[in-house]
């Protein structure tokens, strides 16, 4: 298809690109399809793997908490290619297509895992072939997606860059939140099972790639930067940003490092062992962390509308201290569950309300950091580094999942030695973790200096900006 039936730089517009709804739209559908996977994960690996025999076998918790984690890194180190391939050859618009087709196949191979074909060969084999090709593609379009939206603005319209980003989250977590509450549920329906319970998702990221096709000549097809990419990465000024972003970055991993416990991870491991019934309605394990969702939902547009405007009144609320912030708030929300495991480890059986409060903090923190960071990562971006920066972000998390990942399967080694890290005693270390990260980060922070890079735009059209032809 010829390049030039596409835009290759924003229109003049003052208002919302015509792109940006098939982008969200998009977003909506492929996080329904990762979350709802990924939340029924654990569940899985623990209390339905099945042997070449067909009989359950289960991993043990700590083995499953590890894998978990590693999968969830893999995701997000696999963007460095997604980014290479994008920036240097493909460009984003059709590199997040092409994965996504990967994606799909990788879906519908975990949908295939309770078949007799699945069992004899191996269910952990099938299971791991599923997640590699899900790793590659949910790994490979990560720093396009929202290096995508960034690259429909320009001068006339950046004002909208921030609650764009806000409303590209609002659709992350609209369509995460019906999926980790309805693929629980198939995974533990007698009539329904694991085929749908991950065959659902499936589903949705083959009707994600369908809203991105159908939205093509609606997006900026930003060109890959080719040798001029690789160029800008190894120029001093290239290496002097990617040094200077990491100053933040190294911090937000550790946020990761606690967040990604939260979303299908310890925390629901937790839940297994409280009283989940709440306000009237009793919970699975897995669908606890359905409330970040919701919760996000709710905070976005109080957070941009509301709170930071009042906040601004009293000091300038820049993307660096929303990122300071919402470190302090990750660290209070890790107190609240500290706590809950003491009573579960002195034999209580706590609320899940509690854990609720603290979904309720962690989530406020998650808008400051997370929202925040992609948008400081696509503004510290020259234009031909854009995915880049993003795949930069992303290994943040990345690297912060080996955290938990590797004490996970270190820990009845650990135990041997005398440092037990079972328990609240798990919670209290990273606890303490995050409270000291985000001590140091105020005064790390205060040195960095923002230079932001924004796509250079088309010349003025009188039509696209309301005016009349000449």
């Amino acid at each position: 298809m010829a390049k030039y039936e596409y835009a290759t730089s924003p229109p003049n517009l003052s208002g919302m690109p015509p792109g940006v709804p098939y982008i969200i739209g998009n977003e909506g559908a492929e996080r329904f399809s990762f979350y709802g996977m990924r939340t029924i994960l654990i569940g899985f690996m623990t209390q339905f793997l099945v042997n070449k025999s067909g009989v359950l076998q289960g991993m043990p918790e700590n083995e499953a908490q590890g894998w978990f984690h590693q999968f969830v890194s893999s995701v997000y180190w696999m963007p460095f290619f997604g980014a290479i391939l994008s920036d240097g050859w493909l460009g984003k618009y059709w590199t997040i297509f092409y994965l996504s087709i990967v994606y799909c196949l990788g879906h519908f191979t975990l949908a295939f895992m309770d078949t007799a074909f699945a069992i004899g060969f191996g269910q952990k084999w099938v299971l791991a072939i599923g997640l590699i090709l899900i790793a590659i593609g949910a790994g490979g379009i990560k720093p396009c997606v929202s290096a995508n939206v960034g690259d429909q603005f320009g001068e006339s319209n950046k004002h909208l860059l921030s609650r764009v980003f806000g409303w590209f989250y609002f659709s992350i977590n609209l369509g995460s939140s019906f999926s980790i509450w309805l693929c629980p549920v198939l995974l533990h329906s007698p009539n329904w099972g694991p085929k749908y319970a991950f065959g659902l998702p499936g589903v949705l990221m083959f009707c994600a790639t369908v809203v991105f096709w159908l939205g093509r000549k609606k997006m900026v097809h930003v060109p890959p930067g080719g040798l001029g990419f690789l160029r800008d990465l190894t120029s001093k000024e290239g290496l002097s940003i990617l040094g200077r972003v990491w100053m933040i970055f190294i911090f937000t991993m550790i946020f990761w490092a606690l967040w990604d416990q939260s979303s299908g991870g310890e925390w629901t491991i937790q839940c297994q062992k409280m009283d989940l019934h709440f306000l009237g309605i009793t919970y699975l394990p897995e669908q606890v962390n359905v409330v970040n969702g919701i919760f996000i939902l709710a905070m976005i547009p109080m957070f941009n509308y509301w709170l930071y405007p009042a906040m601004s009144k009293v000091f300038p609320l820049t993307p660096l201290r929303k990122i300071g912030i919402g470190l302090f708030l990750t660290a209070l929300s890790f107190v609240v569950i500290w706590a809950i495991q003491l009573d579960i480890d002195h034999g209580g059986r706590p609320n899940v309300g509690w854990q609720f409060l603290a979904y309720v903090i962690l989530s406020a923190g998650e808008v400051m950091v997370s929202i925040t960071g992609l948008e400081f990562s696509y503004t510290q971006a020259p234009n031909r580094m854009k995915s880049l920066l993003m795949a930069m972000w992303l290994l943040s998390i990345a690297l912060g999942n080996q955290i938990p990942s590797i004490l996970s399967f270190l820990i009845p080694k650990l135990k041997s030695m005398g440092m037990n890290l079972e328990g609240a005693n798990y919670f209290r270390f990273f606890t303490l973790l995050m409270l000291v990260t985000s001590v140091i980060y105020v005064f790390v922070s205060r040195h960095y200096r923002e230079r932001t890079y924004l796509q250079s735009q088309q010349p003025e059209d009188p039509l696209l900006a309301g005016g009349t032809p000449t």
